[in-house]
């Protein structure tokens, strides 16, 4: 049974409010990397979002942390796999209205301002989601521009991951991470294996399980660890800012799977992370002595 949720935001100067955030702990508490929950926010109007602002963070930005492609693509093509669309990087930032691309600028906390803007941010996130989750650390920020009518296609990241709609509307198709009839215990172990590259397999009957989330400026949507999704831009130009980060256990999650990996690569059939915490207590420090003894080695 599909499940919609359509929420409105009224549009506030950031400048004008003492928060970036309007956030409930009793919210991150409950549903916090456990299912999908929509926030609001006050960046909708900040001048780092402006497109000649965006197009002046690409020219500063390696060229390995802009990624871009066209937006006229199917659900299950793949994140990365897609087609290139035959301009620059400016190009496509400059004429993103009727390109119909997809762009993402990645890693952005590599650039001074948009780094202050990412810690304070997740400083504000923290407040509510440490309580929670305790250890935010790998900090990082991603700034997706998109065309029209684009799709982004099925796929999941690593990271907790509150995405932040600047511009534009967008619709979040959000799928439970623990649905293993969906989601299967060897494709979690070829995503981490991979470095989060592999692609998922997406499936047409899949599209009855999803949670739909309306984002227009001024929401935000939490995205539990690893949940799969899949995004179709509205009628205008779409940008969103995602903020993301690690804590000591989605790092010890990341380190089972990668484990797992290995020893299914060897014959065996290993206990899925989360079912054992004696073994998944000990491939976690099997790796910690191996990366001690590989750095030792390299000393």
């Amino acid at each position: 049974m599909q499940i919609e949720t359509v929420f409105t935001a009224t549009t506030t100067n950031a400048a004008e409010q003492d928060n970036l955030f309007e956030l409930d702990a009793s919210q991150f508490r409950d549903n916090f990397n456990r299912q999908p929950f929509l926030i609001t926010h006050h960046l909708n109007h900040h001048p780092l979002f402006s497109l000649p602002e965006l197009i002046e963070l690409s020219k500063r930005m390696p060229a390995e942390d802009v990624s871009y492609n066209v937006g006229d693509v199917s659900v299950g093509q793949g994140l990365y796999k897609c087609p290139q669309n035959g301009l620059s990087i400016q190009e496509t930032i400059a004429q993103i209205e009727n390109c119909h691309s997809w762009m993402v600028i990645k890693r952005v906390s590599k650039d001074p301002q948009y780094r202050e803007l990412l810690h304070a941010c997740l400083d504000e996130i923290g407040k509510c989601s440490e309580p929670v989750e305790g250890g935010m650390c790998a900090r990082e920020g991603f700034i997706f521009i998109s065309s029209p009518g684009s799709v982004t296609p099925y796929h999941m990241d690593p990271e907790y991951n509150f995405l932040l709609q600047i511009r534009g509307e967008k619709t979040i198709n959000i799928f439970d991470p623990a649905d293993r009839a969906m989601l299967s215990e060897i494709e979690l172990e070829d995503f981490y294996a991979s470095d989060e590259t592999a692609n998922l397999t997406y499936k047409d009957e899949y599209q009855q399980k999803a949670q739909q989330f309306d984002l227009t400026p001024g929401l935000g949507l939490h995205f539990p660890v690893t949940a799969p999704h899949w995004v179709k831009n509205g009628n205008e130009v779409s940008i969103s800012f995602s903020i993301t980060f690690d804590t000591p256990a989605s790092e010890r999650r990341r380190v089972v799977y990668t484990t797992n990996a290995r020893l299914r690569k060897l014959g065996l059939t290993p206990r899925p992370y989360g079912q054992s915490a004696w073994r998944d207590a000990l491939k976690f420090n099997a790796y910690r002595v191996q990366r001690r003894a590989r750095r030792l080695l390299r000393k």
